[in-house]
Order: C-alpha cells, then structure tokens, then sequence
C-alpha cells in the first residue's frame, strides 16, 4: 500500500512521564509500509520473526499460548496451550530453542523451538514481562524501571540497568525488541516505544504511534494497547502490532524533531 505518515497527536495524553523527562529527546512518528492481518483475539504479550514466520505469545490465564503465525495471512500454523495457571507473557528465541516467562509465578519455559515441547523451566523473582537478546545475553523487562541481563543457557541475571528519559525513571517498560544495537520497548498503556541505549539505559528517543490504528476498530477495549514489536533484521523491516489489535504493520521511522 501506499506509505502513509501518522502524525503526532496528543503527546501529552499519550505520556506516564512527567514532561521534563522527555525534554529535548528526538520523537519519530511512523510511515506505514504495509498492513498484515493479526489475531484480534491474542492478547499479545511478545512477538519475534524468524525465518519468515512470526512467533508470538499469548496472556490470559486459561487462554495463553505460543503460537507461529504466517506473515503474510496471519494463520496460526503452530500453537501450543499454556498450563491455565500460567499469564504467558515475554518470548524469544536462543540457539534452537524458545524461550518464555509468566507474569506472576517466576517461572520460565524452555520449549524446543521447532515443536515447542516443553525441554525445561526456570525461575526469577519479581514478575516476567518481555524478553529479546543482543547476540550474547538474553534481556528482560518486569514492569519497573529497570531492565535485567540475563546469561542466555542458565538463565541468571547478570546486571540490572534503570532507563532514564532526561535523568527520570522510565517505569512500565514492556514488549522489548533488539534493533540494530539498540533496545526498543513498547511503554506499557501508552502510544510511545522508547529507544534505549543499551550501554547507559538512557532514551535516545521516542516512537509515537498515535493515530496507527482506528480507536473504533479496538471496540472500546482499555486493553487493547500497543505490545508486540518484531524485527526482520535481513530485510531490515520493522513490525509492530497490540493486545486485541486486527492488524500487524510494518513501518518506517519518520523523525518529527523534539518534544520538551
């Protein structure tokens, strides 16, 4: 389809920041690349793509799952049930295998990534948002301000990063992705992903997706935010979708300057 520039609206409404800790920092909108069918029904809590295909967990207890979606028609090719007194939450993919937390039990899955038979689990404290990796470590956000480096084969945390816009605590950090060197994080019940730098945790800028979908297709539904976030770094293309959304986009940054 034709690309199509969303501009920014609302800022303010849009923020669960004061508004000095977003002064001064670059703010993108988006263009639309293209429009994919998403599952208005999966209440997303991680997305990756693979090889063509996208992965994506589920939340809800009694309604989680992981699932492998075809891009292009959405159809769930591969699914699997998560026990019901599991919140699925976080996905990522590490060395054939995939990797899960929940939300409030502190306790990850280890699944085989071509049949997602459970191989293991593990356990943390504190509650398990989202995951991505860098290549070496495996990183996780639990809903606060920090974000967690965790060693990929054992699954104990490593270091512990706070993420400041401005030199202020960003809280709600959730559905992460690793792109091109940097973190992005969707910040939970609200437009904006935050575009982290992984070596200071400090917000190099913030990507507004005010206006991507129709309020009227989300039916009014307070859950239905913006979460999910997938890389195809070969094809450098860049995916984004939310809990209970219809649609899946592809978009490009368009840089709209700074926001004080």
């Amino acid at each position: 389809m034709t690309s199509r520039l969303w501009r920014l609206a609302a800022l303010a409404a849009s923020l669960v920041l004061a508004p000095a800790a977003c002064a001064a920092i670059p703010v993108w909108g988006v263009s639309v690349v293209r429009v994919y069918p998403h599952d208005r029904g999966a209440f997303t809590e991680g997305l990756f793509y693979k090889d063509g295909y996208l992965y994506e967990s589920t939340g809800l207890n009694g309604q989680s799952q992981i699932r492998k979606v075809e891009l292009a028609s959405g159809r769930v090719v591969q699914a699997r049930n998560i026990d019901r007194q599991y919140f699925g939450e976080g996905i990522v993919a590490w060395k054939g295998k995939l990797i899960q937390l929940t939300w409030s039990t502190h306790v990850g899955f280890v699944d085989d990534l071509a049949t997602f038979r459970e191989l293991g689990r593990f356990h943390y404290p504190g509650e398990g948002w989202a995951l991505t990796e860098d290549g070496r470590r495996l990183i996780m956000s639990d809903g606060t301000t920090k974000l967690r480096f965790l060693d990929p084969d054992t699954h104990k945390e490593l270091r512990r990063l706070t993420v400041t816009a401005d030199g202020v605590p960003v809280k709600n950090l959730n559905e992460l992705e690793w792109v091109r060197g940097e973190i992005l994080a969707n910040i939970w019940m609200t437009n904006r992903i935050a575009r982290i730098d992984p070596a200071t945790g400090k917000v190099k800028g913030w990507i507004d997706l005010t206006g991507l979908i129709d309020p009227a297709d989300l039916g009014g539904d307070a859950d239905a935010v913006a979460n999910g976030i997938a890389y195809d770094a070969a094809h450098d293309r860049l995916f984004v979708t939310g809990k209970l959304w219809p649609r899946l986009f592809e978009i490009r940054l368009v840089p709209l300057g700074s926001h004080g």
